[in-house]
């Protein structure tokens, strides 16, 4: 692969004997940059919880475009719901999967706004950023709640949601994040379902940040409606999310929708029919996604996925610590996604100028989403191996050389 200095962009210039891309789709590069039209490439890896690093063959499904309403690009949505409920341990009778265009918020607010419907109230347990989130949804849609928050590094506690619902029968729906990338938290999701299950009551899952990368029975947990997004652990691209919804109670959720874009059971109606999205779908998106499922699978499925996503956090965390760095928070809860450290002791410390050099030798990090501590996150997903946390590492103990030097 050779780089190419352009006078707009960067362009990664492959000849055609390389064979990394069809030869029409080659022609169209080179016609391309005939006009002066280049394709640029990412110079650093993301270590965030997503958007993050994927591969170039997903990348390279997004080089074709596809007709909405043709039969081949249907059947690729058809292929990609099929493949997400083997994921989730679904049987296809009892559960489907429906696409929704947007972002992971997007597919959070679809839900609520589609299955709580007047008259029903949900029980919000939250401990970080995107639980509270669902709180402002509420408002916003004038969707009755009840808020049980915890401390940013502890996690929902099932007894106390039992409590909860027993007190107040009003409650219909309880919803909770599994992987809270506020700080990285991972919430007993199987512990508090068994208590919404208990009580008969709905149970609504946000595992934005951890469906693909850990393992979740999804109908042996009682979760009625999960919600994930294309760019989390599958290791697509940001434009869709998708909701894993038990049949019965989907169908329950008929003509209850408060917004006419974002209503799950008519996406769903449309969707079960031949593959159609109701409207505009993101096509290069959906490609790149089928693709990046597919890799999974080439993987070793979620079990191989988590191996290398928990070994990276775990070397991660190992080398951070012999650098300075506390996590927020302790092992017992720590996920394998994403991790939270405190600015470290004894140096003049600014997260920009630490960003920037960290950016500009390869790899870019998250600033930290604490109010009351000073933070920066790190992710461990994507495309990302064990010596990508070692090159991190080092480059961390240059900058800290390079602080001790200053500062003496």
């Amino acid at each position: 692969m050779e780089l190419i200095a352009r006078p707009r962009l960067l362009c990664y210039h492959k000849t055609a004997a390389s064979g990394c891309f069809p030869t029409s789709i080659l022609n169209a590069i080179n016609r391309n940059a005939q006009k002066g039209i280049y394709f640029a490439m990412n110079t650093y890896k993301l270590l965030t919880p997503g958007p993050l690093t994927t591969t170039d063959t997903v990348k390279r499904e997004m080089l074709a475009d596809r007709c909405t309403w043709d039969s081949d690009y249907k059947a690729v949505t058809q292929k990609i719901r099929r493949q997400l409920l083997e994921l989730a341990h679904v049987s296809p009778a009892e559960y489907t999967a429906v696409l929704m265009q947007g972002s992971g918020t997007f597919g959070v607010e679809s839900v609520f706004t589609s299955v709580i419907g007047e008259g029903e109230k949900v029980l919000i347990c939250s401990n970080g950023a995107y639980g509270e989130r669902m709180t402002a949804i509420c408002d916003h849609a004038k969707i009755a709640y009840t808020h049980y928050a915890e401390p940013y590094d502890r996690i929902p506690d099932a007894a106390r949601v039992a409590g909860l619902l027993a007190a107040d029968p009003a409650i219909t729906h309880v919803a909770i994040v599994h992987s809270e990338t506020t700080s990285g938290i991972l919430n007993d999701i199987e512990a508090v379902g068994k208590a919404v299950k208990a009580a008969g009551r709905t149970y609504i899952v946000d595992a934005m940040s951890s469906f693909g990368g850990v393992e979740i029975p999804v109908a042996e947990w009682g979760i009625d409606f999960l919600i994930s997004s294309a760019n989390k652990c599958i290791q697509g691209v940001p434009g869709f999310s998708f909701i894993i919804c038990r049949r019965g109670r989907l169908a329950e959720s008929a003509g209850k929708a408060r917004s006419l874009s974002l209503d799950l059971y008519e996406q769903w109606k449309e969707m079960e029919k031949d593959g159609k999205w109701r409207y505009t779908s993101p096509t290069h998106v959906v490609l790149a996604f089928s693709k990046a499922l597919d890799e999974l699978a080439e993987e070793g499925g979620i079990p191989a996925r988590n191996r290398r996503y928990t070994e990276n956090n775990r070397l991660l965390i190992e080398k951070m610590a012999g650098l300075g760095f506390d996590t927020y928070i302790g092992p017992e809860h720590q996920g394998p996604f994403i991790t939270t450290f405190f600015y470290p002791r004894g140096i003049s410390f600014a997260f920009g100028e630490f960003y920037a050099y960290i950016k500009e030798r390869g790899y870019a990090i998250y600033p930290g989403k604490l109010t009351e501590a000073d933070t920066f996150r790190v992710g461990s997903i994507g495309e990302i191996y064990p010596e990508d946390i070692e090159k991190l590492t080092g480059i961390i103990v240059g900058f800290l050389e390079m602080k001790k030097e200053a500062r003496a």
